[in-house]
């Protein structure tokens, strides 16, 4: 349980830094977003959630 709270709040964190130090560049990011085709964004979406996962497995084999 101490392992999600910690990677919720570094998630939180890190969003957070996005929003304060560069919102513009966040509007660009979701304009170019919705100008991709679904398909392309199922696949960033699932090869992201594929990264996140090898990550927090090795974060927890590391532990």
């Amino acid at each position: 349980m101490t392992v999600i709270l910690l990677a919720l709040g570094l998630v939180f964190i890190l969003e957070g830094l996005v929003l304060a130090l560069a919102p513009s560049r966040l509007e660009r990011l979701l304009e170019m977003l919705v100008a991709m085709p679904v398909e392309a964004r199922r696949l960033l979406g699932l090869l992201t959630v594929t990264g996140g996962g090898m990550l927090t497995a090795l974060a927890l084999w590391l532990l």
